[in-house]
């Protein structure tokens, strides 16, 4: 047993922690755990602990089901809202299979592999995303579209009546490590957005899971429910993940360059090029469900365009006033219901493509692009995002450096989702249906 792993059971038994969650997510991105008494730590943390993966969506066949969860010391945190009694801890966990090889349909292992690719170019891939979601009522105990307030943009109680519940999350994901740099009340009623700073984009991905099963948690406390789905309402903004990013190298942020016009480093501009030329294929995974489509349509902050610019928010990369260390992209377009092991690594596949091809981005947008004509669109050439899943799971299919960055399983795994999903939605007979076409034909 390595002095590092004896130092942790140590802050383990002081802690009083009585069980620990093994986390892990699957394809899809939903959090998944197995609860293993406290005197079974050190197995985990050294041998690891073996689990059945076939019942794991995008994970095995039911031959080779046999797969072991690695605990990752540095992501031990105490979960805040479980009892104080019996303390439950957690730790993010890799996926192996036999022979100590790292499970390819491992999401966390996709985007481990394209770091490392990175960080042989000498680069770190920083990632900040902010979440949106909705604190919804639940009624007989299930979850509603029922607003829990009626606030707005930036609003304090009366009108935003669950800033306690946001302030309970913020306290819990303090305790568990995390910076939190903002939460407030979002453009919609009922909707809410807690931001924390960056880190490098695997750290960012385990706090993106922990963030949204905390949400969950504590709202259900409060006898309501946190939808992060992209868009629970028609005719009201739906819910982003605007995943700010940056690249940086010997400890400098490799975005900035003071001599340049815009404050913006080669590196910059074709990191720009790499993910506006991987973007319609990057929806895929960025927007994984028929209702993410729902959200991206022009009119609600949503980006539907192609295209970046240094001071307009209906493009689809932003580059934030701030420069120095600041000196950063915003992606607007990913949702909350995406994987962000997946989405990130696309990001970072994208932006690499790039950067080794020298890709220049066109000229920045910086007009409304709302406002533009089709014509006037098509002028600039500024193209649409894909319109549905199946759209974007065709264009994924066909984007090689992002099939390659994501591994044969996980493409496999998506495009059989992506089939099932947008078959389900076709046969379905929608209530918009019945009240439309029922009582007149």
């Amino acid at each position: 047993m390595s002095a590092d792993v004896s130092k942790l059971l140590k802050k383990i038994e002081a802690d009083d922690v009585k069980f620990i969650r093994l986390q892990f997510t699957d394809v899809l991105g939903m959090p998944k755990n197995a609860a293993v008494p406290v005197a079974q730590a050190e197995k985990s943390l050294t041998e690891g602990t073996w689990f059945d993966g076939s019942s794991i969506e995008g994970f095995t066949r039911i031959e080779e089901s046999d797969m072991l969860l690695k605990a990752d010391p540095a992501s031990y945190a105490v979960l805040p809202w479980r009892p104080q009694d019996g303390k439950v801890a957690r730790f993010v966990c890799d996926v192996y299979t036999y022979g100590n090889k790292p499970f390819e349909g491992d999401p966390r292992y996709a985007l481990k592999k394209i770091m490392a690719e990175a960080a042989k170019m000498g680069y770190i891939f920083n990632t900040g995303p902010e979440l949106e979601f909705f604190l919804f009522n639940r009624v007989d105990g299930k979850p509603t579209t029922q607003f829990s307030d009626t606030g707005a943009y930036f609003d304090l109680a009366p009108n935003d009546a669950s800033e306690n519940v946001r302030r309970d999350i913020v306290l819990s994901l303090t305790q568990m490590g995390f910076e939190i740099e903002m939460s407030h009340h979002e453009v919609a009623a009922s909707q809410h957005e807690i931001n924390f700073k960056y880190t490098d984009a695997v750290t960012t991905a385990d706090r993106v899971i922990t963030q949204k099963f905390a949400t969950k948690a504590i709202a259900l406390k409060y006898g309501l429910h946190a939808s992060f789905m992209a868009k629970p309402l028609a005719g009201i903004n739906g819910s982003g993940m605007h995943t700010h990013c940056s690249l940086s190298k010997g400890g400098k942020n490799a975005f900035f360059d003071a001599d340049s016009e815009k404050g913006l480093s080669q590196t910059a501009h074709y990191f720009i090029g790499g993910l506006l030329k991987h973007a319609k294929a990057i929806t895929r995974v960025a927007n994984p469900t028929i209702n993410s489509y729902k959200r991206l349509v022009p009119g609600f902050e949503a980006p539907c365009y192609i295209s970046w610019s240094t001071t307009n928010r209906s493009a689809l990369i932003r580059v934030p006033a701030a420069r120095g260390n600041g000196t950063r992209a915003e992606f607007r377009s990913p949702d909350p219901m995406c994987n962000p092991y997946l989405t990130f690594a696309c990001m970072l596949a994208a932006g690499l493509d790039g950067v080794k091809n020298k890709i220049m981005p066109p000229e920045s947008t910086d007009v409304n692009i709302y406002h533009l004509s089709e014509k006037e669109r098509k002028k600039m050439k500024i193209e649409m995002l894909p319109g549905s899943l199946a759209e974007s799971q065709a264009l994924l299919m066909k984007d090689k450096v992002l099939c390659d960055a994501l591994g044969d399983l996980i493409v496999e795994n998506l495009a059989r989702i992506a089939e099932a999903e947008t078959d389900a939605y076709r046969l379905a007979v929608h209530p918009w249906e019945l009240d439309r076409y029922l009582a007149t034909y």
